[in-house]
């Protein structure tokens, strides 16, 4: 959603952006572009095992003027923007999804269908894996964060279906775990015979993998996004310009829904002049040519030029 991303923030040459996940770099290109050599790109990535490839390929495309890369999480915004010197910034882009880089690794555990091992860590050298998690939760903890974070269906269940099979036969890959959504889906919720799924089923009907859901809320458990959202959302007022929009891509619900109500609330506190009506969607060809867009959702939201301050600030 890269058109619809440049026309919502409305950058200009010599403006300040922040890009949350630089990946492989591909909005923070475009912003390059658009702000100029004069104007200066943040652009932030948990996951620091691709920065230094990125920042090369941005080199190579002379693109590299204004260019700041900070490693860590997003809820860190503030500081990191401390850190080289920009107090407020025009325009801020946090896409929430994993990048292509991360997914197409196997090493990284994130993909149902590559074999790896059931990792998904954004940062590999701290915390739990997604098996260290599967290896302590509760039937009951596990089934709220399926629900919460991936919408899975019969998630109590399906929970100490996966629990059962966990402790008796540990999954070690992402293929051990994904065989196991597969089969358990098509026995337990539809009675198609394993090996029915596919994932066109028409003329723009997709189908998703029954994994797919379980492994997004493993991750999201894994790294604890919801938390650095929740943060995100409520630090970008006091760092935007007046005037600036931050715009959210968003690929569940649960983060569409907090980004929404944190949106709605700003607008009503007079902290942001203007909100998207609703979230705007890829169009069909991208879906088409990238599946993983077809879940995307972006919002925006417009800081008002002056806001009123509240009880807390004056607290």
């Amino acid at each position: 959603m890269v058109s619809e991303i440049l026309e919502t923030l409305q950058l200009k040459p010599g403006d300040a952006v922040a890009d949350l996940t630089l990946g492989h770099g591909g909005h923070t290109e475009y912003f390059l572009v658009e702000v100029g050599p004069t104007g200066t790109v943040l652009a932030m990535d948990l996951d620091g095992s691709q920065a230094e490839l990125t920042r090369q390929r941005l080199e190579s495309l002379k693109l590299v003027d204004g260019l700041k890369i900070e490693l860590g999480n997003f809820a860190g915004l503030g500081q990191a923007m401390g850190k080289h010197g920009l107090v407020t910034v025009n325009g801020i882009l946090a896409d929430l999804g994993i990048s292509s880089m991360q997914i197409d690794d196997p090493s990284r555990g994130f993909s149902y269908r590559r074999e790896g091992p059931l990792d998904m860590r954004m940062d590999a050298s701290r915390g739990e894996s997604a098996k260290d998690i599967l290896d302590r939760i509760s039937p009951e903890d596990l089934a709220t964060g399926l629900e919460e974070y991936g919408d899975v269906p019969l998630a109590s269940p399906f929970s100490r279906a996966l629990l059962a099979q966990h402790h008796a036969s540990p999954f070690e890959t992402t293929t051990q775990l994904a065989e196991f959504c597969l089969k358990w889906h098509q026995g337990s919720t539809t009675g198609k015979p394993a090996g029915d799924w596919k994932l066109r089923t028409g003329k723009q009907k997709w189908e998703t993998h029954p994994a797919a859901r379980v492994f997004q809320a493993l991750r999201i458990l894994v790294n604890r996004e919801l938390a650095n959202l929740k943060h995100l959302l409520r630090v970008v007022p006091d760092l935007l310009a007046p005037g600036g929009t931050v715009a959210i891509l968003s690929f569940h619900s649960g983060e569409d829904r907090m980004v929404k109500a944190a949106f709605e609330q700003g607008l009503r506190q007079g902290r942001y002049s203007a909100i998207s009506d609703g979230p705007q969607r890829a169009g069909f060809d991208e879906r088409n040519d990238n599946p993983r867009s077809r879940s995307a959702k972006l919002r925006w939201a417009k800081l008002a030029e002056s806001h009123p301050v509240d009880a807390g600030d004056e607290a």
